[in-house]
């Protein structure tokens, strides 16, 4: 592997296809597109790895990112975004050279694409389903029927039918409210398709979400799932009960600079600015910015919860570990940090390396 000399983003290549496959698997098993969600990794060679499973269709969160893989060669994409109509001349080229589908969620969005879109494009209406983040509530059936009345008077905009995130199952405290979360979500969105199905026979379903894509068997009647994390999973999907350690994929590696023997601490290289500032709670009741891995006796070992990554500034990072564990930490070794959001921690590193040595480079490189 190149040399590691400052926090470096490492992605077990073998990992990640193990869990494209099974979600891929999945998706298949159960009849419905799978649609990707690539702001997870947000790298045009890893994305590659997904067309070994016949995935031909993808997500994206910007249309800087839809014209990147776009660029790359991705000719179907769904922009996973309220629409900013700031953007329309951008969307109007993509959309003369691509499938694209973007988000609506407003009648005053709706009203400016109709005069503004120059190209085919289909059009997914926003639901809340539950996160209170953007979407409509599937009651307010009165403003979609204004937005798809508005979408009318443009014969280039296409409804394609309706789209959530039901995003709240990050914040659930058991998998059995994952299941509840993710049930209650597809009952509203089924009913919305039932609703409209006589007037828009194509009309569809579209669901995205990690955790209740991975764990739930229930997808009756949704025709496209668009997880993303699940490439990677992290330390919040662990500790959610929604993937095991040998399901994450990446580590943040990073050089050891100090240690605090008074405090046993150990300082390392790696920050705010390179894992980010999520954190889960620990079993001790504090915050865990991430979960060591260190190399002993020529295997790696995941140490025990209570050695954990305890303090983060902008550089700094302090390891708060036990006694016993103390003395296997030197300074200029380096150790493997498991990121507690593996997507906030891919997005601020911009490029990453494989385990088999092999640079990967980012629409943000």
């Amino acid at each position: 592997m190149t040399e590691i000399i400052r926090p470096t983003f490492v992605v077990d290549k073998e990992i990640c296809l193990r869990n494209i496959e099974r979600m891929a698997k999945k998706a298949s098993e159960n009849k419905m597109r799978f649609r990707p969600h690539f702001k997870t990794h947000q790298s045009a060679k890893i994305g590659e790895w997904f067309k070994l499973f016949d995935v031909d269709a993808i997500t994206v969160s910007s249309v800087n990112m839809a014209e990147y893989f776009a660029t790359n060669g991705w000719k179907d994409i769904t922009i996973a975004f309220p629409v900013n109509v700031l953007e329309i001349t951008n969307i109007n080229r993509l959309a003369a050279n691509i499938k694209l589908n973007i988000l609506v969620e407003n009648l005053d969005a709706a009203q400016i694409l109709i005069k503004k879109i120059r190209y085919p494009i289909g059009v997914y209406i926003k639901i809340d389903t539950g996160y209170n983040r953007t979407g409509i509530a599937p009651s307010k059936t009165g403003i979609i029927e204004n937005i798809i009345s508005c979408f009318s008077q443009n014969k280039k905009i296409t409804l394609k039918g309706f789209l959530t995130h039901t995003g709240h199952t990050y914040q659930a405290r058991s998998t059995n409210e994952i299941f509840s979360r993710h049930f209650d979500a597809l009952l509203k969105m089924k009913s919305l398709k039932q609703r409209y199905k006589t007037d828009f026979p194509k009309i569809e379903i579209s669901m995205g979400d990690t955790p209740s894509n991975t764990l739930c068997t229930n997808f009756n009647d949704v025709d496209e799932i668009r997880p993303g994390n699940f490439i990677f999973y992290d330390l919040m999907m662990e500790n959610l009960g929604v993937c095991d350690y040998k399901d994450i994929a990446v580590r943040m590696i990073c050089p050891v600079v100090a240690k605090q023997l008074s405090r046993n601490e150990i300082v390392i290289y790696g920050g705010a600015v390179h894992l980010s500032q999520d954190s889960i709670a620990n079993i001790d009741g504090k915050k865990m910015f991430g979960r060591i891995v260190i190399q002993k006796d020529g295997e790696k070992k995941l140490l025990p919860p209570l050695n954990y990554v305890a303090k983060l500034s902008q550089e700094h990072g302090i390891l708060k570990v036990t006694q016993a564990q103390f003395k296997n930490f030197q300074v200029g070794d380096l150790v493997e940090v498991i990121p507690v959001h593996s997507c906030l921690t891919a997005n601020l590193a911009k490029k990453y390396l494989t385990t088999e040595g092999e640079e990967i480079l980012t629409v943000n490189s």
